[in-house]
Order: structure tokens, then C-alpha cells, then sequence
């Protein structure tokens, strides 16, 4: 048998996002090839630094056993990042009903030509991923349109020269001013309508009166008088 042969054990390595002063974890998974029952032992070069959630058990045949490796905090950046610590996994076929509670180091020494299987991981500090800072929403100038501030800085990170640029925005100002002249000739016509719409309805106003006075003379002049006697 060849190293790796009951237990499939991924990662391949134990790589640990580190950063001081907190804790960190990573997973490993231990899937039995074969169909036995077999009891895995977890060791390590520094015991104090690690926890490990299980460190012993029993993996069913053709089944999976995930497990949790726990590194403590660091007081400091240890040099170069690197990192001496190792992880042993040791495997061993056991009878057929073993549980937990029946694993002991026995059934792990090399005794009687007895096969214990043996996986060996180092251990890697990956730098942790800081958050990415959020930008701070710049204040838009009194009378400056929403994408100002970022046209202008699409034109400084062009590839224009420095006249060409100047002349860009020369051109975008001008364009802006007349932007601003189109919006209040259209809030004056606007005004003017309604006021001209006003105009019309008193015009009709007037001539409707007239009209009824109209009728109201016509209507009198045709009584007739009753002379004296």
C-alpha cells in the first residue's frame, strides 16, 4: 500500500488567512476509498497553536468526515510569512462496528507488521483580504450636473495632451452654458403660454358680456312706451 491509500485527504495543504491578533480556520476532508472501517488520528508539530475539531474518529466505507483546524491568534507577523508547522493524519483499518469511543493510540503503533497509513501537510499564511474602502461620494458644485466630476477625470486619464485637454473642456463648458440657456428658454415659453392662455380666456370673458348686454338693450328698446293722454 502506498501513502494516501484508505483516506483521501484534501486540501493537500493547510492554508490559513492570517492576520494578527485573530483567529483563523480552514476545512479538511477525509473520504475512505475502501470498504472498511477506518480510524484516523489527527497530530500536529505545535499543539498548542492548533485546535482541531475532530482530531479522532472513524470513517465509514465510501463516506466523508470534514474537519475544522483552528490556528490562534498571532501576537505578531512571523518573518517572511513562513510558516514551520506540519499536520500528520494517521490512518488504520479497524473492525467492522468500531465508533469513536473506541479509538486509542494502540490501534496506531507499527506493531505485528500492522499497515498504518500516514499523510503529512504543511501549513501556508495567505495575507488576509482587507475590506475595500468604500470612496466617499464627492459634493456636486452648485450647478453642475451629476457627471461632472466624473467627465472630467475621464478627460485628465485620457491620452490627450495637455492642449488637446484644455480644448476639451473648453468646449465641454461651452456646451454646459448653452445647456443651461436651452432650459430657461424653454421655463420662459412655458410662462409665456400660460399667461397667453389667461389673455385668451378674459378676451372670451369680455366678449361674452358684451354679447348679453347686447341682448338686454335690444330687449328694451323694442317695449313700447305708453304715450299720455
Amino acid at each position: 500500500m502506498t501513502m494516501g491509500e484508505l483516506l483521501r485527504i484534501q486540501p493537500s495543504e493547510l492554508k490559513f488567512p492570517f492576520e494578527v491578533r485573530k483567529q483563523s480556520s480552514c476545512a479538511m476532508q477525509l473520504a475512505n476509498k475502501t470498504d472498511q472501517y477506518v480510524a484516523f488520528k489527527v497530530k500536529t508539530t505545535n499543539p498548542k497553536r492548533y485546535c482541531v475539531r475532530p482530531n479522532v474518529g472513524v470513517v465509514l466505507p465510501y463516506s466523508m468526515c470534514n474537519i475544522t483546524v483552528t490556528m490562534q491568534a498571532h501576537k505578531e507577523v512571523p518573518a517572511d510569512m513562513q510558516c514551520r508547522d506540519k499536520f500528520l493524519v494517521q490512518s488504520v483499518i479497524v473492525p467492522y462496528g468500531t465508533t469513536n469511543k473506541d479509538i486509542s493510540q494502540e490501534m496506531f503503533n507499527r506493531e505485528n507488521e500492522k499497515f498504518v497509513d500516514e499523510f503529512k501537510l504543511r501549513v501556508i499564511y495567505i495575507p488576509a483580504n482587507p475590506p475595500s474602502p468604500v470612496p466617499e461620494e464627492e459634493e456636486e458644485e452648485e450647478g453642475s450636473s451629476p457627471g461632472t466630476s466624473s467627465a472630467l477625470e475621464e478627460i485628465k486619464k485620457s491620452s490627450l495632451s495637455e492642449p488637446e485637454q484644455s480644448a476639451v473642456l473648453k468646449l465641454k463648458d461651452e456646451k454646459d452654458f448653452v445647456n443651461i440657456q436651452n432650459d430657461k428658454l424653454i421655463e420662459e415659453l412655458e410662462s409665456m403660454r400660460k399667461q397667453t392662455g389667461q389673455a385668451r380666456i378674459g378676451s372670451i370673458f369680455v366678449l361674452l358680456v358684451g354679447l348679453v348686454l347686447g341682448i338686454l338693450i335690444g330687449y328694451f328698446l323694442r317695449i313700447e312706451v305708453p304715450t299720455l293722454q
